[in-house]
């Protein structure tokens, strides 16, 4: 006889049973096994019919297009998870992931109730903070609405989003700051900032609080707090309550919750069914970074406020004078062929100064402020100094600058020790993981070699290239080498950008040839606008979209991630194919092959394509819009070394060198509206 409610700390009771009423569990009971097998087989079975019905019928009753190619996307994930296997997922711009996958998970849970499993949360790990807070407040909403609608869940699915603790107010470190500001009597601005944070635990919602205030306010890393209200623990205690289906978290916490289990520590993040790796592609990065260590101008900016607040104002001007050269070159991204060495020549001064201010004011900080100073002290020593177990490199941050990491030397052994060890199926996904139909690159980048069974799912994209799309390829392309490269790779751009009336995007690898660029189109007095990303991308994107017509030069995290859906970016220029320039993670990595014909092959080609593939993505975002994609590599024109890799890469779609032709293209497809030149001024 079993429990006509959900078990203790399990999930709600979402999921109807097969044989009507409730999904039943009760751990303690035995369960005739003729019963289980057919239970099984049908809610398997039912489970991938349900999926043909909510792709078919239930989603486009509410606008969404139905996707075949989504719908095999959604089986392929439904499949590994019932297997309990790895799934790698590589889904082409256009297909709904999203809802596949979240489709799936929700139909995995449904299926772990009727077999009396334990109901955990499905988890879902991004790397943008725009896919987290979508999937909260779009997808989930409006799948968890069809899914009641058609009787398919009996409560709505609910979602938390997860983040460090530092993102979380510590209410006793809160009244603490009150009671000294108000003390103070400054500040009536952060004052108000402090008393709003007594409602809002989330500090990222949080408006007008300065930097320093929120790292007195936030939940430091060993929380000992006794108060019996705590939010924070209140907020932790939900999560793990049982009431959320499904959480929700980045790459970082998801490796730190790992990095916990493998060490034998508290798990941060609760035990999941199952764990899904959207943009999974940044897995491998975010992994070094987390088995490591990193450097970047905001800690030393946030150190050097710290240390004013507390009126050691030497010491701050000192520090600040030392660390400037680097900062400096730490503001802009990561230059090309710039190796660590680069950066290891500016870290001299600021070791020397860290540690004559460690000695003189040791005992005299806040806590804070002293784990502050000693993170930072104890990271520069490392970088200057080094370590010949660790790897150091310098690569681009999410601020438009660079930073410096040093990271472990294996990190597939790292991986394979934490994540692929992990028992619950595992579903890793992104429109980059794979070059054609060959996953091998991503798999020995992430450590997926080991012996748990992996599918591999390639679904191309649904839009229509051959008619949205035209690839350009210079007839008489620009040696790379040319004296003159700059001026006249200007005035190419110049011309493109006259054929498509403005509506252009130029990626470019490097910061110095952006900058080279951006000199020579400002002098050629253009009829559009032309705007630079630099370390506030967000206000360079609005100054974009607000110029219609206008140009937009861009380098490092603009080949990924942003969203120029419409006729703002309608004509995409990539002036080089995106080789990764040598550092000392591929000189390392260098050594496991025999040659380097072979290093090439396997390693450096793949990840062109694969930055290609993801600067591509800029082009076509929705299956109205049309754009023209101009490659002036020389390497990449017909019949070089690189122009086969290159088309691998890419969707299938017309080829010209004419200009003319670029230029019938827009007449064909764009309507009177958007030839109106824009006002230059």
């Amino acid at each position: 006889k079993h429990a006509r409610e959900a078990p203790a700390r399990g999930l709600p009771a979402l999921f109807p049973n097969p044989s009507g009423g409730e999904c039943e569990y009760d751990g303690n009971t035995k369960k005739d096994k003729r019963t289980e097998v057919s239970m099984k087989k049908y809610t398997h079975e039912k489970a991938h019919e349900e999926i043909d019905y909510i792709f078919k019928t239930l989603l486009p009753q509410r606008g969404m297009a139905e996707r075949p190619e989504q719908i095999r996307l959604c089986h392929s994930i439904l499949d590994a998870m019932l297997d309990g296997s790895i799934a790698l997922c590589d889904a082409g711009t256009g297909i709904g992931k999203t809802f596949a996958y979240l489709t799936a998970g929700i139909l995995h849970g449904k299926c772990r109730a009727a077999e009396g499993k334990p109901q955990r949360p499905i988890l879902i790990s991004t790397s943008s903070i725009a896919l987290q807070n979508a999937i909260q407040k779009e997808y989930l909403p409006l799948l968890s609405s069809a899914l009641l609608s058609a009787g398919l869940t009996t409560a709505p699915i609910q979602a938390v989003i997860r983040k460090g603790k530092a993102h979380y107010v510590c209410d006793a470190r809160l009244e603490r700051r009150i009671r000294q500001i108000q003390q103070s009597r400054k500040n009536a601005a952060a004052v108000q900032a402090l008393h709003h944070a007594r409602r809002v635990l989330d500090l990222d919602q949080l408006s007008g609080m300065s930097s320093y205030d929120r790292e007195r306010i936030c939940v430091p890393r060993r929380c000992s707090c006794q108060l019996k209200d705590c939010r924070y623990r209140c907020f932790l205690d939900t999560c793990q309550s049982g009431q959320y289906t499904v959480q929700i978290c980045n790459h970082n916490l998801l490796l730190a919750d790992l990095i916990h289990r493998s060490q034998k520590k508290k798990p941060i993040l609760p035990d999941s069914a199952a764990i899904i790796i959207d943009e999974a592609h940044k897995l491998p990065e975010t992994a070094r970074q987390m088995f490591g260590v990193t450097l970047n101008a905001q800690d030393f900016a946030e150190l050097i406020r710290s240390l004013h607040v507390e009126r050691y104002v030497l010491a701050a001007e000192l520090l600040s004078e030392a660390v400037a050269p680097l900062t400096e070159k730490l503001s802009v991204p990561a230059e090309e062929g710039a190796g660590f060495d680069a950066y290891q020549m500016f870290l001299e001064r600021p070791h020397q100064v860290l540690t004559v201010i460690c000695r003189q004011l040791e005992g005299l900080l806040t806590r804070e402020t002293w784990r502050l100073l000693s993170a930072v002290a104890s990271t520069v020593s490392l970088f200057y100094l080094g370590n010949p177990e660790m790897i150091f490199y310098a690569a681009d941050d999410d601020h438009g600058g660079s930073m410096l990491c040093g990271t472990v030397s294996e990190l597939a052994a790292q991986l394979q020790a934490t994540l692929w060890r992990q028992e619950q199926p595992i579903v890793l996904t992104s429109g980059t993981l794979a070059v054609g139909k060959d996953f091998s690159r991503f798999r020995t980048a992430a450590g997926l070699t080991g012996e748990r069974p992996v599918t591999e799912t390639v679904c191309p994209s649904p839009f229509d290239y051959q008619h949205n799309c035209l690839l350009y390829l210079p007839t008489d392309p620009i040696p790379l080498d040319a004296a003159d490269y700059y001026d006249r790779l200007a005035a190419q751009i110049r011309q493109l950008a006259a054929a498509s009336y403005g509506h252009a995007l130029v990626l470019f690898t490097s910061y110095l040839a952006m900058s080279a660029v951006k000199e020579r189109l400002q002098a050629a007095a253009l009829p559009f606008p032309v705007f630079t990303m630099g370390r506030r991308p967000a206000r360079t994107l609005a100054a974009f979209w607000a110029a219609t017509g206008s140009i937009l030069l861009a380098t490092g995290a603009a080949w990924e991630g942003l969203d120029f859906a419409g006729d703002g970016v309608s004509l995409l220029i990539i002036p080089r194919l995106p080789f990764a320039y040598p550092d000392a993670v591929k000189e390392k990595e260098r050594e496991d092959y025999p040659n380097l014909r072979e290093f090439l092959r396997s390693v450096v080609v793949p990840e062109m394509q694969i930055k290609l593939r993801q600067g591509f993505g800029r082009a076509i975002r929705t299956e109205t819009d049309t754009c023209a994609v101009a490659m002036l590599d020389p390497r990449a024109a017909r019949g070089r070394r690189y122009f086969q890799s290159m088309v691998e890469a890419l969707p299938e779609m017309p080829v010209t060198g004419s200009l003319r032709a670029v230029e019938q293209f827009y007449r064909d497809r764009k309507g009177a509206g958007y030839f109106r030149l824009p006002n230059a001024g």
